[in-house]
This record gives structure tokens, C-alpha cells and sequence, in this order.
């Protein structure tokens, strides 16, 4: 059997790495939203809200990749209790709700942990080149493009 190269290697290691590091974002998340008082649907749905906007409750659960109706209800449910997010008629179409987020709390309860994360992630980013930092981006783009296109191949989109 012949030795492998020096970038099969690497490449295999890659993979390994890419691995690791979307378990412990997994995992990290669950800890975070635990921490937090929520579960990590929750906390991912809040995120979702922040990140894309408010959205009607099946906007969101297609979103978070959640069946419409009682089990987003429920997410929105523990949300609205927590004072993370507000839902209102939309003036516009009386029988729409809209959900949205109540970043300011949001921040308020995450924005330790997540601050804390910040920083240490950019006193690393600090220490790379600008070509360094060009190929991180490209690589995480690429990276949640990927997960992106799978995701919505897993869910029959």
C-alpha cells in the first residue's frame, strides 16, 4: 500500500477538523441556550428572528426547519414568555402574525457569552495576515454554503 502524500494527508485532516468543529458548534449552542433558560430550538429561532428578520410563524419555522403550526406555536410560546420576542398583527393582513425579535433582551441575556466568544475569536483573527484572514472567510462561506445546500437537500427543497 503506498504512503499517503503530505496533502491527502491534510485533506484527510481537514475533514477531521471540519468535523470537530461542527460538533463542538452543536454542542456549544446547546450549552449556551441551557445556560440561558432555553432549549436550543429556542435560542436558534431568536437567532434566526435577529439575523433575518421578523417573519410569520411559518416563515420561521421554515426557517428553523420546524413543522408549521404546534411546534413552532410552542418555540414562539417560550420566547414570548422569556421576553425574547414580541408577536403583533401585521397591520397590513389582520389574520397574519408577525414575530419578532426583542434583541435588546436577547443581548442582554447571551451577549456575556457570546461578547466573551467574540473576543477571543478576534484576538486570534488579529494574528493572521490579510490573506490569511481572506482565506478564513472563504473557507467558512464555503463551509456554511455547503451545510446551506444540504440542509435544504434533507429537507426536500
Amino acid at each position: 500500500m503506498a504512503e499517503k502524500s503530505t496533502r491527502d494527508r491534510e485533506i484527510e485532516r481537514a475533514g477531521e477538523v471540519m468535523r470537530e468543529f461542527m460538533a463542538r458548534a452543536v454542542l456549544f449552542q446547546e450549552a449556551v441556550a441551557k445556560w440561558g433558560g432555553l432549549n436550543s430550538t429556542d435560542l436558534q429561532c431568536a437567532s434566526l428572528l435577529m439575523s433575518q428578520g421578523p417573519a410569520t410563524p411559518g416563515e420561521l419555522a421554515d426557517r428553523a426547519g420546524l413543522t408549521a403550526g404546534g411546534g413552532i406555536t410552542t418555540a414562539i410560546d417560550r420566547l414570548e414568555r422569556a421576553g425574547f420576542v414580541t408577536r403583533e398583527r401585521d397591520p397590513n393582513d389582520r389574520r397574519r402574525v408577525i414575530v419578532t425579535a426583542n434583541s435588546g433582551a436577547i443581548l442582554e441575556r447571551f451577549g456575556e457569552v457570546y461578547g466573551r466568544v467574540g473576543a477571543r475569536w478576534n484576538d486570534y483573527l488579529e494574528t493572521l495576515s490579510d490573506e490569511q484572514l481572506a482565506f478564513a472567510n472563504e473557507l467558512f462561506s464555503r463551509a456554511a454554503e455547503l451545510n446551506r445546500d444540504e440542509i435544504d437537500r434533507l429537507r426536500g427543497q
